[in-house]
């Protein structure tokens, strides 16, 4: 296996709170509508500090993404929500969540049935970092991807701005599980930027994932070598009861954080939340360096 295992327990930094339920508002966030290569998004923002862009999963951007998002605004960042798919706020549901993956798949900014080459929705994401570090200031810029916008986080490493990439339980290419969704020419330049700079991506991944297997993480330890940081969750650190979509149609553990993140002081889902905030606060921040 590769990757350190996440599973013993410690005192966290943050109190409990409920399990997700109902839908989130996001008003706690200000609403943007970005447009960069004839693409318009909309951006949910809120937070002060260096920026972070947290990319959402399938089905949308959930009221668990918005969970993490806020810790990460909590942290001493500005958080960016980009609005790529589903309906923003809404509980992931089953048969819902299921269309949502359909119409998405076949969109042409994402291109998820092809194989290899960059994503028009790759260029919009680095256009968005490239602004958000020019407003927000700092060192640079952190990028968060998750399931199908996992290894979004790496090809948005080509832009400068982006210097704390995190890629979690990537699921793309949907099949072939041991492969990186992304070209042999674009993959060797994100290797020569992560060498040039000396960053590290840190990586997440439940250890029976169905959709984000060993297989893919040896890939991409093959092809960025000691620069991929990876964690492997045990399975029973995730939340027995996740929304909908998650229990019917993923139906295995997938999300470290969000539907499967339990939020108890000393869970592994946790520590691997804290790593990722302590992770931005020393790239973005200049904490514990």
């Amino acid at each position: 296996m590769n990757g350190a295992m996440i599973g013993s327990r410690a005192e966290g930094d943050a109190a409990a709170t409920p399990t997700v339920r109902g839908d989130d508002p996001l008003d706690d966030f200000v609403p943007r509508t970005l447009a960069f290569d004839d693409i318009a998004c909309r951006v949910h923002v809120a937070g002060r500090g260096p920026a972070v862009i947290v990319m959402p999963e399938m089905p949308g951007l959930s009221p668990d993404v918005a969970r993490f998002a806020r810790w990460v605004r909590d942290a001493g960042f500005t958080v960016h929500l980009p609005s790529l798919f589903g309906r923003d706020g809404a509980v992931p549901q089953a048969q819902e969540g299921i269309e949502v993956f359909r119409r998405t798949c076949v969109r042409a900014e994402f291109r998820a049935l092809a194989d290899g080459g960059e994503r028009p929705i790759a260029r919009w994401l680095r256009a968005l970092a490239r602004q958000a570090h020019a407003e927000c200031g700092g060192p640079g810029v952190g990028a968060i991807g998750m399931c199908f916008t996992g290894n979004f986080a790496l090809s948005m490493v080509l832009e400068p701005a982006v210097i704390a990439p995190v890629v979690a339980q990537p699921s793309l290419p949907l099949d072939a599980p041991a492969a990186i969704d992304m070209g042999a020419e674009e993959l060797a330049a994100v290797r020569v930027r992560v060498e040039r700079d000396d960053l590290r991506v840190l990586a997440y991944r439940f250890e029976g994932d169905v959709h984000c297997r060993a297989e893919r993480f040896a890939a991409y330890r093959d092809a960025l070598g000691a620069r991929f940081v990876a964690r492997v969750l045990p399975d029973h650190a995730a939340n027995p009861d996740p929304p909908p979509f998650f229990r019917d149609v993923v139906r295995s553990p997938h999300s470290v954080f969000t539907a499967h993140l339990v939020d108890e002081a000393g869970h592994p889902t946790l520590q691997a939340r804290d790593e990722v905030i302590a992770f931005l606060r020393e790239r973005l921040a200049g904490e514990g360096a």
